[in-house]
């Protein structure tokens, strides 16, 4: 299992050599692998059909009990094969419909990649390898969404959806490890086996709507609606793909997942039901509104996520199973359509709905892909989507509310059935519009799949067993978390569901009727109003001056200023949580002898003299007598070998500095006034005195010395080294010393660079750059007291 969820990111590496070496043929070739997913996962339809589930672990972290840990049961099967069965046939969309583009070999890598994020998403088990998925489709979507990067509207599409969903995938990271935490398990199988640990929880409200800020931004759902369109701006094999089939439904798959431990209780049931049904309609009328046929289909894209969020939130048997149903059917007319929209753009330079018309001669396979789709997402028999909606419409009657929930399901089927006549049929029937270029049908490549899922949908139709018994039967039972009986089947009867399919297909026709009315008149409406896609721009806008403004007070040029707000931040830090926790804690210096107070009086001379004395020169030189000081404490107490390294450093560091002072072009004597000493000391000996209670309550605590006898044992039998602080840098802790070696040696390089570059200027001033603020803005714009200080350092070195 693991190999078959990482094969596609190993496959999607090597895709810009097999372009290169196949050429415009690469889609056929890498198509190969997601035939064979779907070869290999079809294997346990009969498995997961008996009831059984498979688990595949493998280690990766055990001591933080992070596994590579995969769970098959009806659900995430019927994802796996959804996503690489529809896979197959979008990296053959995609080596047709991109045929001689330069960074075709590119896009199959991002698609590949993305192709496994997804399988690993759905078939994990572990919480943490589930985030890790869940953020690698929100990478990768970012990187199919801004192909086109040249193009602003692209790349501000990509970023909103990673912005979007990244955050979301933050949330549910929180909330997938405090379920961890309060179920005591980090597989998912194990957490959601007992439901009532988690519904009874301290944490729970915490922990639901945590995972509900991932799902809703994945999927898109009201507020959150307005990045899936705007996605629209990636090429058509991404939107056949991302969200028909796979990404969009990610957050659905989630909530499906989560309801054996988080369903069932009324706070569960209100969020899912009040935000999916906004999400049904707000999508719907949106859908309506468009022009764009991928516009419009990404619209009911968000209206049909909604109705599965709404449907998992009644969450009785028959409303699951009509999710099931639902997202089985959907993702097979939808991928369908979006490659049918693409075909048609492909081969007439347009997607604008009132300009196409009469294109079914000249693209006859697309025409005929469009209209079975079409039919299937209308819900007429006898295609699957009549199967699902007259479920949608047994579930809604049989929960809370039933007249409000079924009338909210009318409205949405009846929109979204305008919008699939107007987009499966409008454009191949009637007079031949006024197209860029001549109308000309695609190769295999292009129609070859939306004809494949359409036809899918009329054999599952009127062989409904094969959905109910192999896909959305297992599936429902995993959701529910409990046996159920499914039964699907295309007639029952004319009953209260019939109604409710007639009155939606009354409906939609009058919508289809009036749908270029409807849309003038919601255009005038919608484009008036204040939108979310509108508040992202203004919260990113906020959130650009929000850092300019934070990076005008901090970042001002002065190494002072610098220096004073870092340590003034440090001592908060170790002073606040002192004062919070040493309520009944008794501070107990240790002994200490006349030899120890001696060198403690000579290291604050040291530090008063750099105070008070003027000379630079010589404050360097009381900066090395307080080194030179710590070098004899460690001498006292017993480390020769550390006071040796301190009294080299701070020999070192008083001659490169001193050096140095003579080279900068500032006075040899410190020109500060009275109140800016006395500012300074007080920062200084607040810091010091911070980290001398901080020491103080350390070494009243008892000390546990288990790692001191560790190194201790080990450094002569694993090191072979007798000195053990030697040993610890350069064998325990060998990688952090190759990387503060690394800091220092990027530092080093850097400076000789700087130097470099202001020998080969002969004009340039050392003397210009003191006071001076180094990002460039006008002095006029910085804080007065800012600006005061600079002008007086200069003042004082000219």
């Amino acid at each position: 299992m693991l190999a078959a969820t990482l094969a596609p990111f190993v496959l999607g590496v090597c895709a810009p050599l097999v372009r290169r070496l196949l050429g415009d043929s690469v889609g056929w070739a890498l198509a190969v692998l997601p035939a064979g997913l779907t070869i290999y996962f079809a294997q346990f339809l009969g498995p997961i059909a008996a009831g059984e589930t498979l688990t595949f672990s493998t280690e990766w972290v055990p001591a933080a009990g992070i596994a590579l840990a995969f769970y098959v049961d009806g659900l995430s099967l019927m994802f796996a094969l959804l996503i690489s069965f529809i896979g197959t046939f979008i990296v053959l969309y995609a080596g047709a419909y991109l045929k001689g583009h330069a960074d075709l070999g590119r896009f199959l890598m991002f698609l590949l990649m993305f192709m496994g994020s997804m399988l690993g998403l759905v078939l994990s088990d572990n919480v943490v390898t589930l985030f890790v998925f869940w953020e690698l489709t929100s990478i990768t979507s970012f990187l199919l969404i801004g192909f086109n990067h040249d193009k602003a509207r692209s790349r501000r599409a990509a970023l909103q959806a990673l912005v979007v969903t990244g955050g979301g995938g933050l949330a549910l990271l929180a909330g997938l490890l405090l379920m961890a935490q309060a179920g005591g398990s980090m597989n998912l199988s194990t957490l959601l086996a007992d439901g009532d640990v988690l519904r009874e929880h301290p944490w729970y409200l915490a922990m639901l709507l945590l995972v509900l800020a991932g799902a809703f931004t994945k999927s898109a759902q009201v507020p959150f609606h307005f990045w899936l369109p705007n996605a629209m701006e990636a090429p058509t094999p991404v939107s056949a793909y991302l969200h028909s089939a796979t990404m969009v439904k990610a957050g659905v798959y989630l909530l499906a997942r989560m309801n054996p431990g988080l369903g069932g209780t009324e706070i569960w049931q209100v969020l899912l039901m009040v935000f999916g049904g906004a999400t049904l309609i707000a999508g719907a009328i949106l859908a309506l509104r468009n022009t764009d046929l991928k516009l419009m289909l990404a619209q009911t894209t968000v209206a049909s996520l909604g109705l599965l969020v709404f449907l998992i939130g009644i969450g009785t048997p028959l409303a699951l199973q009509a999710a099931m149903a639902y997202l089985f059917a959907h993702s097979m007319f939808k991928g369908a359509l979006f490659m049918v929209a693409g075909s048609v753009d492909h081969g007439t330079g347009t997607r604008e709905l009132h300009r196409l018309s009469g294109l079914g001669r000249a693209m006859p396979f697309t025409a005929a892909a469009g209209a079975l789709a079409a039919l299937s997402m209308s819900g007429l028999p006898p295609f699957f989507g009549f199967i699902a909606k007259e479920w949608v419409y047994k579930g809604t009657l049989g929960g809370e509310l039933p007249m409000i929930l079924t009338a909210v399901a009318i409205l949405g089927n009846a929109l979204m059935f305008a919008v699939a006549f107007l987009v499966g049929f409008k454009p191949f029937f009637g007079k031949p519009g006024d197209t860029p270029h001549t109308p000309h049908e695609g190769t295999l490549g292009l129609w070859a799949g939306a004809l494949t899922l359409a036809v899918l949908g009329l054999f599952f139709g009127l062989f409904s067993g094969f959905a109910e018994s192999l896909f959305v039967g297992p599936a429902a039972i995993a959701v529910a978390g409990t046996p159920m009986l499914v039964d699907l089947y295309l007639w029952g009867g004319f009953k209260a569901p019939v109604v409710a399919s007639i009155i939606t297909v009354a409906l939609g026709a009058l919508f289809f009727w009036q749908g270029r009315r409807i849309s003038d008149w919601l255009a005038r409406v919608v484009d008036a109003l204040w939108g979310p896609d509108k508040g992202y721009d203004q919260f990113m806008d906020g959130v650009v001056a929000l850092a300019r403004g934070v990076t005008g007070l901090l970042q001002t040029g002065l190494l002072r200023r610098y220096m004073l707000i870092t340590f003034l931040v440090l001592a908060a830090a170790v002073v606040l949580p002192q004062l919070f926790d040493s309520i009944g804690v008794t501070l107990q210096a240790p002994p200490v002898d006349l030899l120890v107070w001696s060198v403690a009086l000579l290291t604050l001379g040291g530090g008063l003299a750099v105070m008070i004395i003027r000379s630079r020169l010589i404050a360097i030189m009381s900066m090395g007598v307080m080194g030179l000081g710590v070098a004899f404490v460690f001498l006292i107490f017993g480390a020769p070998d550390l006071a040796f390294t301190q009294l080299m450093v701070e020999t070192l560091s008083v001659v490169i500095l001193a050096l140095v002072i003579a080279r900068l072009p500032v006075l040899g004597r410190d020109q500060r006034g009275p109140a800016r000493v006395l500012r300074d000391g007080i920062v200084a000996v607040s810091i010091g005195a911070a980290m001398a209670a901080l020491l103080l309550t350390i070494t009243a605590a008892p000390l546990d010395i288990g790692l001191s006898a560790y190194f201790g044992e080990r450094s002569y039998t694993e090191a072979f080294g007798r000195n053990i602080v030697n040993v610890i840098l350069v064998d325990f802790r060998a990688l952090d010393t190759l990387g503060e070696i690394a800091v220092v040696t990027i530092a080093g390089v850097a400076v000789l660079g700087l130097l470099a570059f202001r020998r080969s200027d002969p004009d340039a001033s050392g003397q210009e750059l003191i006071g001076q603020d180094i990002s460039g803005r006008d002095p006029a714009a910085l804080d007065p007291a800012v600006r005061d200080e600079a002008i007086r350092d200069r003042e004082t070195t000219s």
